[in-house]
């Protein structure tokens, strides 16, 4: 049975996803990430929720700035992945890869998810049917490659393998259409893909965005989920044979020249 959660999704920034997941069991209430302090204090008001927690992914500023100015207003407990150190500011609980995180009666499971950057982590909220990947997982896309080689990233993308189709993907930015744009110039001929690209672009035009998705949705759409497949490697100029980690890795490489 899925535990009921409330959800509340905004923009940061120029491209930052805010997201507040909400206990209406207890009435607690985390925030994952703060790329800036307004608008979550502004969510915060508009919903009348109080907010306990705030749940880093990683070190990145445009994913912490928000943090002395949201916890002096709300007193929340910082939770951060214990390899960025004294990177990331005023942290109370330190956690790496296993430990649970619960915020009022829902409880995540911390996945460490390098690739993007060492530190990275990932809340994966298995009652709930959500999971929180930062910036290693987008909706059509996924993360840059910033420290390490490419094939670290592509090991934690492969996590995500084990989780249901209709669990509900939390990224880090809105990258959507910038990532269709290049999912459609890799494999154009994916039905499935045209029509979420089509459907990403009405969402901006009516001030929405494609966040969250489903994992089903990226299997079917995302090339970077979809490595494994003959077409993907064709689009590199590589053997159907190739692996999936090959494939992905050049990919990565395209889409960094994109």
């Amino acid at each position: 049975m899925t535990v009921d959660v409330q959800v509340r999704t905004f923009l940061c920034r120029k491209d930052n996803i805010g997201v507040l997941l909400r206990d209406p069991a207890t009435g607690a209430c985390a925030a994952i990430d703060v790329p800036e302090a307004r608008p979550v204090l502004d969510a915060l008001a508009e919903t009348g929720w109080r907010l306990t927690d705030i749940l880093v992914t990683h070190r990145h500023g445009d994913h912490i700035d928000g943090i002395p100015e949201v916890k002096a207003a709300t007193g929340a407990k910082v939770t951060a992945p214990r390899k960025a150190g004294r990177a990331i500011p005023q942290v109370d609980v330190a956690v790496g890869e296993g430990d649970e995180v619960r915020v009022g009666s829902l409880a995540a499971e911390v996945w460490e998810t390098p690739g993007h950057c060492d530190d990275h982590i990932t809340y994966w909220f298995a009652g709930a049917g959500i999971v929180c990947a930062g910036d290693t997982l987008f909706t059509l896309g996924c993360g840059r490659v910033l420290e390490g080689p490419p094939e670290t990233l592509w090991r934690s993308l492969r996590r995500f393998s084990v989780l249901p189709d209709d669990v509900r993907l939390f990224s880090g930015h809105d990258y959507v259409l910038s990532n269709g744009r290049f999912a459609l110039a890799a494999d154009p001929d994916n039905a499935a893909l045209r029509a979420r690209v089509a459907e990403a672009e009405a969402a901006q035009n009516a001030g929405r965005f494609l966040i969250p998705s489903t994992l089903g949705e990226e299997r079917a759409t995302n090339p970077f989920v979809r490595s494994a497949e003959p077409v993907l490697a064709q689009s590199v100029n590589l053997s159907p044979t190739s692996s999936a980690e090959q494939v992905f890795v050049a990919l990565r490489s395209w889409k960094d020249r994109f």
